[in-house]
């Protein structure tokens, strides 16, 4: 073969690959479990118009529910399934999101999990310990990932925080991480009565705002110290609203103790104004994110300075996004939406229940 045919040769085969390459990937195929929980009410707009990922089922037993988000949405009747098994008979289904009660959880991972599916939850991932190790153990048997998805866990300032900590050290080792979560409650912002009859029941809840908004502070400060678990959880519980929130506390402070550092979660459905905000503070300086896209950074003996992150990108940018990623297995889950973080955060939120209840602090061997 002439030199002249051999480069033409391989500049034809490097138009293939590349048109390949260029090639777009068929979508993710999911579908979403339950409807009880709110937040099912901006992933399915999310949805929508996407290419990388496609809602192809909806499973809801609830006809009334059905018939609120199928007017809602303007979504077609077909979508609808009354169970996951009458779903998978007649699509193939590749995840799911559920919007269950937390003690459903544990029962979609089971049966998503015993025909390979990967499952994303709202957040937190359990109720108790042994649903969570329920999950964890059906997991790792059948291959499949779970993952939690929290709000802040797509805030641009907190993975620049991240960043500052762990990667460059800019405040020296961490002393002290305080968490502020919650809004003024939830039937005062209006949530759905399907959503209040499950959230302010402590069976299918675990709890009222230690559970609600405690565990993003325990997400958060746990993804911050590399999975490490605390020594020890101290909590303190009140009931500010018995009228409204008779079985539920609606008040919650979590302290975590670890060797060289202690967390303080501040859960709350009283604040005056909704609220996700962290403040870090370490040997040298601190770090404040009092929202989701500004960071004050403060090292002594220099002024503060503020930060405006760039938006996440990628896989990282938004939970269809990680959801379809994971499914095509182009990352593993890790940090903030990660089952072994998630695991441990329910430890946390267990051991601040029983401190709560026992007025005794609870130390984790």
């Amino acid at each position: 073969m002439s030199k002249r045919s051999f480069l033409a040769l391989a500049l034809s085969l490097l138009a293939v690959l590349s048109s390949r390459a260029e090639e777009p990937k068929a979508p993710v195929r999911f579908a979403i479990v339950g409807l009880t929980h709110d937040h099912a009410r901006g992933f399915i707009p999310a949805a929508r118009g996407r290419t990388d990922i496609q809602l192809i089922g909806i499973v809801e037993a609830d006809h009334a529910l059905v018939a609120r988000y199928a007017k809602a949405y303007q979504l077609d009747a077909g979508l609808f399934y009354d169970s996951l098994a009458d779903l998978l008979r007649k699509t193939n289904v590749q995840a799911v999101a559920t919007f269950t009660s937390t003690f459903e959880h544990k029962r979609v991972v089971e049966e998503c999990a015993a025909r390979g599916l990967t499952v994303m939850m709202e957040k937190p991932l359990a109720v108790s310990m042994e649903h969570a190790r329920a999950m964890q153990a059906a997991a790792k048997k059948a291959g499949i990932q779970v993952l939690v998805n929290y709000e802040t866990t797509w805030y641009p300032a907190n993975h620049a925080a991240y960043t500052l900590v762990n990667d460059q050290h800019a405040i020296g080792d961490l002393r002290k991480v305080v968490v502020h979560d919650g809004h003024r409650g939830p039937k005062e912002i209006n949530c759905s009565t399907d959503f209040l009859n499950w959230l302010t029941d402590p069976v299918l809840n675990g709890g009222g705002a230690l559970m609600d908004f405690g565990c993003y502070g325990a997400d958060l400060i746990t993804w911050l110290m590399h999975g490490q678990r605390p020594t020890s959880v101290f909590a303190v519980t009140q009931q500010i609203k018995p009228d409204l929130y008779p079985k539920v506390d609606d008040e919650a402070t979590i302290v975590l103790t670890y060797p060289h550092m202690q967390g303080i979660i501040q859960a709350s459905w009283n604040w005056p104004i909704d609220r996700k905000d962290m403040e870090i503070y370490g040997q040298t300086g601190q770090i404040l994110i009092p929202k989701k896209d500004t960071l004050k950074l403060h090292v002594r003996p220099t002024p503060e300075t503020e930060q405006t992150p760039a938006p996440l990108t990628g896989a990282q940018a938004d939970p269809l996004s990680y959801l379809a990623a994971v499914v095509r297995g182009e990352l593993k889950p890790a940090g903030l939406s990660s089952l072994d973080v998630n695991v441990t955060v329910t430890e946390i939120l267990e051991a601040a229940r029983t401190s709560a209840k026992t007025g005794k602090r609870v130390d984790l061997k």
